[in-house]
């Protein structure tokens, strides 16, 4: 089974409602969000949109697609895969909504870019049903629930217990192959710590070490409230477990992180004193022995941006991983890569301002 993850960049303004409230794409015409060349001062219609999501989407193949940056509802999601991509599809979006602040009487408000999954029903490669989906805005959840709800935490072990929440609630779902053993999804996008405009030297610290606290916080409390306890636990230390998506970070410390002592995607892969609770990196593995042996990523960026203060500079950063778990034959997920354009020719970063992720699953059933 190929499975992919892939931030689309501003899908959810792909969509608006029909006469009878449906979803349905934007007219052809219609601006929107999306990549925009430096040469173009517009953005791009749905038309060309369309067709380049469309031409990613053939291209990529996958059986499973992590949609990050989704729409806002399952229906919405839905409407995108029956229009652009080939083949029958089913969708789910992992809505997300959460307290504006602590203590604000339940009140709750709408976060925009959803994580979604989809995955294709017509080539007979998952099992009826083809998933089991957890709503983890919904208390009945468990404990995917209880990790995601807003939390305080002591990042700093300082005595300060400061308040952190996600915009975007993980998505988590169990994938049922038609001839292979289950495993379950965790499809996360995590708080983004990039820095895009120019500031003064001082304020630019300052943003940039609360954002890294905040990301740092958020793999801290996953890993604790949900890794942990999955890997442990009776009724799921058994199943394998692949943690992917945007989560905004890659291995090592940059300099911000230099002086907080702390990785954001290091955290969420575990400790080196529990390593049967780590997780391994599917494009890790997939490097040169001497990248491996050097630590050296330079080949693994999945998304590039301007520098706020230097013009014609790009910063080009590896930021979306696909993780899985130990508690499975070496080598389920293999195959990793990073797709730099479609077989036409296409560059991805024409598609959306991530690259797509993609990696081979590969759990034969369990002998009876």
């Amino acid at each position: 089974m190929k499975l992919a993850v892939w931030n689309l960049e501003w899908l959810n303004d792909m969509v608006t409602t029909d006469d009878q409230g449906q979803p349905v794409l934007k007219p052809d015409d219609a601006r929107v969000r999306g990549p925009k060349p430096p040469w173009q001062t517009e953005n791009p219609t749905v038309a060309a949109r369309s067709a380049l999501i469309a031409e990613g989407l053939a291209d990529l193949d996958a059986d499973a697609i992590v949609v990050v940056e989704g729409p806002n509802l399952t229906s919405e999601l839905q409407a995108i895969f029956d229009a652009l991509a080939p083949g029958e599809w089913l969708c789910h979006v992992q809505r997300s909504r959460y307290q504006s602040r602590p203590g604000a009487d339940g009140r709750r408000l709408g976060s925009a870019q959803c994580v979604g999954i989809a995955l294709r029903t017509d080539r007979g490669r998952f099992a009826d049903p083809p998933a089991i989906f957890w709503d983890s805005e919904d208390p009945a959840s468990g404990s995917i629930h209880a990790a995601s709800e807003p939390f305080f935490l002591d990042i700093e072990e300082d005595g300060v217990f400061e308040w952190f929440r996600y915009e975007r609630r993980p998505l988590y779902v169990e994938i049922r192959p038609a001839n292979g053993r289950s495993f379950r999804v965790l499809g996360l996008h995590l708080k983004s710590k990039g820095i895009f405009q120019a500031y003064e030297w001082s304020k630019w610290w300052q943003l940039a070490d609360a954002n890294r606290r905040r990301l740092l916080a958020q793999c801290r409390h996953i890993r604790t409230h949900f890794l942990d306890p999955y890997l442990t636990a009776a009724e799921t230390s058994g199943i394998p477990l692949v943690v992917c998506g945007d989560i905004n970070d890659g291995p090592g410390f940059d300099t911000s992180e230099m002086r907080l002592l702390a990785s954001g995607v290091e955290t969420l892969m575990g400790s080196v004193w529990k390593p049967v609770l780590t997780l391994g990196n599917a494009l890790y593995d997939s490097l040169p022995v001497k990248d491996r042996d050097g630590l050296d990523f330079s080949d693994l960026s999945t998304t590039r941006f301007p520098d706020p203060i230097f013009n014609d500079t790009h910063h080009r950063v590896w930021i979306d991983h696909i993780l899985y778990s130990r508690n499975a034959p070496a080598g389920w997920v293999t195959e990793a890569a990073i797709p730099r354009e479609t077989a036409a020719g296409t560059e991805y970063w024409k598609i959306s301002d991530h690259f797509p992720v993609i990696a081979r699953i590969s759990l034969p059933a369990p002998i009876a």
